[in-house]
């Protein structure tokens, strides 16, 4: 599978794969965040999905992909201390604010960096009509962000502190997938990154929350261990997506695709969270979805 997927790269038929998985990993990243957003402590929630993916990831790393060229393994490392950074600044922001506000504002923080950050290191250039793309995109997330914050009644208090931590966040994003994208393609086989990612990456969480294990309550550790094994899958199929996605096709392009989570991150919102869903919200959504889709035409 990994030679067939290397032959795809720069391919019309790569750049409608990377198209897909970019939107796939744009519904799993709004499950994901929605995952850890629930009645357990954000931590304990990222913590359980970490252990979780890192024993899964285990035998695929160390029995069934090819082992890490040596210079891959400085790589790995990288990814997963920037990838540490991301998941405490998330978790800070969503211990602090409401997810339908503070998730549309690291979603809008990301792509604008992660653009840049493909221009400088991959060579990537938008054109006018991409970059107008963009900031509708951007128009549409944090006019959702804005909208929201008006009208939530929760987390008040700590809000402006969630929305630095939110900005924040969406920068450590920007920063892991130009990373990631680096790090994917320094190896001749995609799987191997990925299966060694993941098994490192869930390796540190559980350990830096050990002492909030200890305050866990006994009848909350299979409810957590639920939502870690179904968290695990769905970050196999976010940020694995976003990974292969950026192989076989441009970054940038990826990355700005990615940020119709915030469409999707409303609807579970609304549908699970049980937060209401109007005119003005769904205008900023299709405002959002349109964003993407002239980035994607114009390019």
């Amino acid at each position: 599978m990994s030679d067939w997927l290397v032959a795809l790269e720069g391919t019309p038929s790569g750049h409608s794969l990377a198209l897909a998985l970019a939107l796939f990993a744009a519904f799993s990243h709004a499950l994901f965040g929605a995952l850890q957003k629930g009645r357990h402590d954000p931590w304990l929630s990222r913590a359980a999905i970490d252990a979780c993916y890192a024993t899964m990831a285990a035998p695929v790393a160390l029995f069934l992909v090819p082992w890490p060229e040596p210079h891959l393994w400085s790589i790995l490392l990288g990814a997963a201390v920037i990838h540490f950074g991301y998941k405490f600044s998330q978790a800070m922001t969503y211990s602090r604010g409401a997810y339908s506000v503070v998730y549309p504002v690291v979603r809008g923080t990301a792509p604008f960096f992660a653009v840049i950050g493909a221009g400088i290191i991959f060579g990537e250039h938008f054109n006018l009509a991409q970059w107008l793309g963009v900031f509708v995109l951007l128009a549409g997330i944090f006019g959702l962000a804005i909208y929201n914050l008006r009208t939530i009644k929760q987390d008040r208090d700590t809000m402006v502190p969630a929305l630095m931590l939110a900005v924040l966040t969406g920068c450590f994003v920007a920063l892991y997938t130009t990373y990631d994208a680096y790090g994917i393609r320094a190896t001749a086989n995609p799987f191997t990154f990925l299966a060694w990612f993941f098994f490192f990456d869930g390796l540190i969480m559980p350990v830096y929350v050990m002492r909030r294990w200890r305050q866990l309550p006994v009848s909350e550790v299979v409810p957590l261990f639920k939502r870690g094994v179904f968290g695990a899958l769905t970050a196999f199929a976010s940020f694995g997506s976003i990974m292969v996605a950026t192989r076989l096709d441009k970054v940038g392009e990826a990355a700005v695709l990615r940020e119709t989570s915030t469409v999707f991150a409303a609807a579970i919102a609304w549908i699970v969270l049980g937060e209401k869903v109007g005119p003005r919200r769904l205008a900023l959504m299709t405002l959002i979805a349109a964003g993407a889709v002239i980035v994607e035409l114009a390019g």
